[in-house]
């Protein structure tokens, strides 16, 4: 159920995802407390979490709506037709309220660009890295929007999964109505990574380097260790990489 102040929309019937409206807003992207976030290191190095920094203020002038959930295997199969990631997913009883997993990045944008293709009103896109962290911090501060002792209630990870992707919204939501954000599975964004990004970042509703050779994934997964489980953590791979820990959420705006 979404809070009280949530606003969802489903702008497609025909296609089983909800929105909700991200507000405008500024927030601190990246790490702050260097010192909290090397102590929840297992193997506190410090190196670990240079991409993170410097922490930096970003403003976003207007609101965006952000898939409420990660994109499902029965969305995906509605647009799609096609099955990838592991057979027992799609063997599962609960099959259609999985994540979709083992999409490359180029393979999300397919589905992105079959899905506008589809659309006359509407337009598809991934989240930003800036919009994706704010969305999942939702006006919190700190490594994450929850304490460590309650990750359970709001996150799927090792500890939690039985190492196994889990139906989504299945347990609590953020504070903007956003299930998994954290755990579950990996979320692609649209960005380009460097790990020195931060550092000539935009104020204004940043889009990342023009160019690169690795796409950001944020989140974490079902397989994560707590300590990958946090706002400010990134991780990249190759465009072309699929991983069955590996899916997205989108982002729809109105054609002009």
């Amino acid at each position: 159920m979404l809070p009280a102040h949530a606003d969802a929309t489903t702008p497609n019937p025909d296609i089983d995802l909800t929105f909700v409206t991200i507000p405008a807003g500024q927030f601190i992207m990246g790490t702050s407390d260097l010192n909290a976030a090397i102590a929840d290191l297992p193997n506190p190095e410090a190196a670990m979490i240079n991409d993170e920094t410097p922490a930096h203020s970003v403003l976003f002038e207007q609101s965006f709506k952000l898939s409420q959930t990660e994109v499902t295997q029965k969305v995906w199969y509605a647009v799609m037709e096609t099955r990838p990631g592991p057979g027992k997913n799609w063997q599962a009883k609960h099959w259609q309220q999985l994540p979709v997993v083992s999409v490359s990045w180029r393979d999300a944008n397919r589905f992105i660009d079959k899905l506008n293709s589809l659309s006359s009103k509407h337009h598809y896109r991934l989240p930003t890295e800036a919009e994706w962290e704010y969305a999942a911090r939702a006006s919190s501060i700190g490594l994450r929007p929850f304490s460590r002792l309650a990750m359970d209630e709001y996150a799927w990870y090792l500890l939690s999964s039985n190492d196994e992707i889990q139906a989504v919204a299945k347990l609590k939501a953020n504070a903007w109505g956003l299930y998994d954000m954290y755990g579950n599975a990996w979320e692609w964004v649209a960005d380009w990574y460097s790990p020195s990004a931060y550092s000539n970042s935009s104020k204004v509703n940043p889009q990342g380097p023009s160019q690169g050779s690795k796409k950001i994934r944020r989140g974490g997964s079902y397989h994560c260790p707590p300590h990958l489980i946090r706002s400010a953590y990134r991780a990249a791979d190759l465009p072309d990489k699929a991983y069955s820990v590996l899916g997205f959420r989108i982002i729809v705006e109105d054609k002009h």
